[in-house]
């Protein structure tokens, strides 16, 4: 699937649809999409090192998670939405995990695009997530 063959997913709700309907862990990517991903993994930009596939967060809500899967959501879409703007947008993949990156996120192979999420699915997840959340709390 190409950029332009994606879902565009344009509310926080259509998004939690999205992932609950595909029947495996969804993440989360911030790039110029997954044309110009396809055969270029990410590289750790500290060392340089080639990583051995795509850096993303989960989508999927953790077994652990007790509160709304909107809420894991919207959290998980804030933690890297400083990456978008310019060609750089939110998209959501599905693939299989190859390993963790520098910042322990995980790191996916065997990369299946499914969707791109809008300006507006963003801009309510922030909302939400400032809403739920105590972003920058220290953990008890």
């Amino acid at each position: 699937m190409s950029d332009d063959d994606m879902l565009l997913v344009t509310r926080l709700d259509e998004l939690v649809e999205v992932v609950e309907a595909l029947g495996e862990t969804a993440y989360v990517r911030f790039s110029a999409g997954p044309d110009v991903d396809r055969g270029n993994p990410s590289t750790d930009g500290e060392s340089g090192a080639t990583l051995p596939g795509l850096s993303v967060n989960r989508l999927s809500p953790e077994p652990w998670w007790q509160r709304p899967p909107r809420e894991w959501m919207a959290r998980q879409v804030c933690q890297y939405a400083h990456l978008a703007g310019g060609e750089r947008y939110a998209w959501v993949l599905t693939g299989r995990e190859a390993g963790r990156g520098p910042d322990s996120e995980p790191l996916v192979d065997d990369v299946r695009p499914v969707a791109r999420l809008a300006q507006s699915a963003l801009d309510e997840a922030t909302e939400v997530y400032h809403r739920a959340m105590d972003p920058g709390s220290m953990p008890g």
